[in-house]
């Protein structure tokens, strides 16, 4: 886990600190937050503990934390975050002053520091604010992710707006991630397949895309270069991986044909975590039915097995094929299922988890099935279950 201080400076862009806070907690880190006096005018620190469930720290003089604030606080982090960042603290920075908490942090780090600038277009384009930010990156002691060109505040639209949550969270996420899959070619695929029987209606399943996505995520924050296959989902791209977006089975086939290449050249690893609908109607229907009987029948057709044609055609090692088991039985007739399904489909592991432990949450419990061992793993998030994964497929690869 990784303890980040959140500091939070005095931009109407600080709301936005809340959501960050939220997405990194959620992905598994420790936020511990820090705001300037002038935040306060724009969020609540009530606001901000609350979310991060610790205290704010404000006050250079508060012994919240024993001795120096700055120093004892930089003793526990892992890496300092500075969003929403101002031209204010832009100036301090280049200039190495130290003058409240947020600046003498930055200054005591002892890991990366990172900020998300935030400003009006006039602000950001001023030779004041382009020399700071020369300065900041000939030192390469501060990382800045944005600003964006959009809406600012005042209603303006140009160069200046902060950088969205989710791409300041994957900026964060990736300077504590190890580039241990530097190079590797990881395909995902991820949420449901959905079948139209008629132009409005369709056959589906409850699966959000979650893991898939915090595998994709993970992978891409760990150096590899992720292709996401995505069925319907409303869930955003993770940061630096390439989305192809589907509907049904047989579009997911070709999708996913289309990124591994025909000789499966094209990639190191598959990770399978889409629920692909097993069966799809057979002739759908070019025209709404009509709700005239009382009883419609359907007739089905099953959808060709996405991994087990990938398993079957593959004739070396790679590459590393990964299936999920999504099941409702429990203990050893769980890990019974899915070494069962190891073996029908020609995969190297399967993450076998329960139908009321996974579906919709950021939780997963699961066991970790291969054909020699069953290895059932504690309660985790999604994303800390994505990096056990990603751990097995490096083991299995040999890098």
């Amino acid at each position: 886990m990784t303890t980040i201080a959140l500091c939070v400076t005095g931009s109407i862009a600080a709301y936005k600190a809340v959501e960050v806070a939220r997405l990194l907690i959620k992905a598994g880190h420790r936020v511990l937050p820090v705001m300037t006096t002038s935040a306060a005018r724009f969020i609540g620190p009530v606001t901000l503990a609350g979310v991060c469930g610790e205290s704010v720290a404000m006050d250079m003089w508060d012994r919240t934390f024993g001795g120096e604030m700055h120093v004892r606080l930089a003793e526990q982090v892992d890496i300092v975050a500075i969003v929403p960042a101002t031209a204010d603290i832009l100036a301090r920075l280049a200039h190495g002053r130290a003058d409240d908490l947020v600046a003498a942090l930055a200054l005591c780090a002892r890991g990366p520091v990172i900020a998300a600038p935030a400003m009006h277009t006039r602000m950001w384009l001023h030779a004041a604010t382009k020399r700071n930010v020369a300065e900041i990156a000939a030192q390469g002691l501060v990382k800045l992710v944005g600003p964006v060109s959009g809406e600012v505040a005042s209603g303006d639209i140009g160069l200046g707006r902060m950088a969205e949550p989710e791409e300041v969270v994957a900026a964060i996420v990736a300077l504590s991630s190890p580039q241990d899959l530097h190079s590797l070619r990881i395909v995902v695929t991820a949420g449901p397949t959905l079948e139209d029987f008629d132009p409005v209606r369709f056959l589906g399943n409850r699966s959000t895309g979650k893991m898939g996505f915090a595998v994709a995520e993970r992978a891409s924050a760990r150096g590899a270069q992720v292709t996401l296959v995505a069925g319907p989902t409303s869930l955003a791209t993770p940061a630096g991986v390439v989305r192809i977006d589907v509907r049904s089975a047989v579009a997911m086939r070709a999708a996913l044909w289309q990124a591994l290449g025909r000789d499966l050249a094209r990639a190191d690893a598959l990770v399978m975590a889409a629920a692909v609908a097993d069966y799809r109607p057979s002739d759908p229907s070019t025209t709404k039915i009509k709700k005239d009987a009382e009883h419609v029948t359907l007739d089905l057709v099953r959808n060709p097995d996405l991994v087990a044609e990938v398993g079957k055609a593959r004739t070396g090692k790679r590459p590393i094929l990964v299936g999920f088991a999504l099941e409702s039985e429990t203990g050893e007739a769980l890990a019974q299922r899915a070494r069962h399904k190891l073996s029908q489909k020609g995969v190297d592991l399967v993450v076998a988890n329960q139908t009321d432990g996974a579906l919709g949450q950021d939780v997963n419990q699961a066991t970790i099935v291969t054909a020699t061992e069953s290895d059932p793993l504690p309660r985790m998030s999604k994303w800390a279950l994505a990096d056990v994964v990603l751990d097995r497929v490096r083991l299995l690869l040999g890098s």
